[in-house]
């Protein structure tokens, strides 16, 4: 995954980079180092933040069908 790809994948899941490392346990800097030429994104961060929009599309809709069952 390019740093391009990271950023629109958080972009997407709404989460600074700090709220994503929080989310993770991990430092800022650590993350904030992520996608340079010695600091290769992490493979699994990809399926990750798939899995993370994904669920919360998934809360969106249980919310609003909740009050109809």
């Amino acid at each position: 995954m390019t740093k391009t790809e990271f950023n629109k994948l958080l972009s997407t899941a709404n989460l600074s980079k700090k709220e994503f490392s929080n989310l993770i346990e991990l430092s800022s800097v650590t993350v904030n180092g992520w996608g340079g030429t010695d600091k290769p994104i992490p493979t699994w961060v990809k399926s990750w933040l798939e899995n993370y929009i994904k669920a919360k599309k998934f809360d969106l809709i249980i919310s609003n069908i909740k009050p109809y069952i």
